[in-house]
């Protein structure tokens, strides 16, 4: 059913990649600028300044990348019905995850001077939560099956 716990994971998994829009991956101060790395671009901005300067550069394909896992994490919501489908798609997502994560350090490594005294910031761990909420979903839907699968047995 849609408010069953594993629901609420897929929206978390969803929130928390679009977080990943807005935050940043990667930063490094160089003399008077911070240049920062989120998945729409390349930002920079003097330092002590807050929130994202000027865009240097736009990173198009991940920006997108990152919008359709984020859509097909929140489009699983509504399989409800069909379970072993929520799954196989819940499993497709972790993988679209995890090439997003590795495509996004592919980008990060684009900081001007290398990665050589960067930071990574919140946006670098966010592919593993949203990972893990979708691994909790799994769980959820296991679940699920099995409380059907003795409900049926009671019949």
């Amino acid at each position: 059913m849609i408010q069953r716990i594993q629901s609420i994971w897929l929206f978390l998994a969803a929130i928390t990649l679009v977080l990943m829009l807005f935050l940043p991956i990667v930063s490094k101060e160089i003399k008077t600028t911070e240049i920062s790395i989120h998945t729409m671009g390349l930002y920079q901005d003097a330092v002590g300044k807050s929130g994202p300067g000027l865009m240097k550069e736009v990173f198009t394909p991940l920006l997108i990348t990152n919008i359709v896992v984020a859509l097909v994490c929140f489009i699983n919501i509504f399989n409800f019905r069909r379970r072993s489908f929520q799954k196989r798609l819940a499993i497709i997502s972790i993988i679209l995850i995890c090439g997003l994560a590795f495509w996004s350090s592919v980008y990060a490594k684009k900081i001007p001077g290398g990665l050589d005294g960067a930071t990574y910031d919140i946006g670098a761990y966010l592919p593993s939560l949203a990972i893990l909420f979708c691994v909790l979903a799994i769980f959820g839907i296991n679940k699920d099956e099995k409380l059907i699968r003795s409900a049926e047995r009671l019949r």
